[in-house]
């Protein structure tokens, strides 16, 4: 069961690193979001 967490740690850790490419595309993303949710509560 350990092993299984292990694999879908690291299969969501490597789509979130391929999908941000950058740290500075990580920033860009979650600055998005941020962007995002202020529109929603506005």
């Amino acid at each position: 069961m350990t092993r299984k967490w292990a694999v879908i740690a690291v299969a969501a850790t490597a789509l979130l690193v391929t999908g941000c490419n950058t740290v500075k595309g990580l920033g860009r993303d979650i600055e998005s979001v941020g962007e995002a949710g202020e529109k929603v509560v506005k």
